[in-house]
């Protein structure tokens, strides 16, 4: 999982050489030479990691924790504007039985029959990043077996409940084989910069509507945006809410102004989650908590 490369864009290494370059013909030969080098890794890494190019414009859905309101309101908007979304399922302590505020499994179950993505959330929502490897794989196994109990397709994404995060938490999704783990960070994903199990995001409340919007401008140059949504609303937990008419609003753009509208796996037509994993290096120090 732990690459040699180091996770530094063209533009930024360059900076850095300049910085430590001398204003002498030959420190300004060194640093060209040095960026052509850089460039030239950078097209190397480009090559292995994108499967085709991305075009703009493209932004992934994920939903959190189930609750009611993600089959009752979200899943009939999305399928009506034929948008991808990725749903991160867990049974949330303590009234996820109560099905006026959460999504049963039979209604998880549809998700997955209505050609959505249902991915992995833990068990009871747990801070992975303060749990033993056994009690993490016993949090991610309990969404397997039941996605499997229920024919749904077997979880390849996860998210990280509350941001907790570990080198153990990577450990056992590299055991398991997943592809994908979301984390936070109010920042674009760069595919060649970013490990493919600390993707970043931004997350939709009712108090951030012009940041959201100005994140979606940052879907270029081979950039992705991806949101977090919580309820829509979000009865247990108010304070990431986002209204039905918030979240109308963001689809009628996405849709009025021709974004691709995607799943976290829908993304793998275009990014080799596998030769990101060994060629790119996680890098927890980064911003990674919305």
């Amino acid at each position: 999982m732990h690459g040699n490369r180091a996770n530094v864009s063209p533009n930024e290494a360059t900076g850095r050489i300049g910085q430590q370059a001398d204003g002498s013909s030959t420190g300004l030969v060194r640093r060209f030479f040095l960026a052509a080098c850089l460039m030239l890794a950078y097209g190397e890494l480009s090559s292995q990691v994108l499967r085709k190019p991305l075009p703009d414009k493209i932004v992934v859905l994920t939903f959190d924790d189930a609750p009611a309101s993600h089959y009752s309101e979200v899943a009939p908007l999305l399928k009506e504007k034929g948008f991808g979304a990725t749903f991160f399922v867990c049974e949330f302590p303590p009234n996820h039985a109560d099905s006026s505020k959460y999504m049963n499994w039979r209604q998880m179950q549809e998700l997955d029959r209505m050609g959505f993505e249902v991915a992995n959330h833990t068990h009871s929502h747990a801070p992975v990043g303060k749990l033993s490897k056994a009690e993490i794989r016993e949090e991610i196994d309990y969404i397997e077996r039941k996605a499997d109990s229920l024919g749904i397709q077997q979880p390849s994404s996860f998210a990280y409940p509350g941001y907790s995060m570990s080198e153990s938490v990577l450990e056992v999704l590299q055991e398991k084989q997943y592809r994908i783990a979301r984390a936070g960070g109010g920042r674009v994903y760069d595919p060649l910069s970013d490990h493919p199990y600390l993707l970043p995001s931004w997350a939709t409340d009712d108090t951030n509507e012009q940041e959201i919007f100005d994140a979606l401008e940052k879907a270029r140059d081979g950039k992705v945006v991806i949101l977090t949504i919580h309820g829509v609303p979000d009865l247990e937990h108010p304070w990431v809410s986002t209204s039905p008419a918030l979240f109308r609003k963001y689809l009628d753009y996405l849709s009025q102004e021709g974004y691709h509208v995607l799943s976290l796996q829908d993304l793998g037509s275009y990014i080799d989650f596998g030769e990101a994993d060994r060629l790119l290096k996680p890098d927890l120090s980064r911003p990674l908590r919305n």
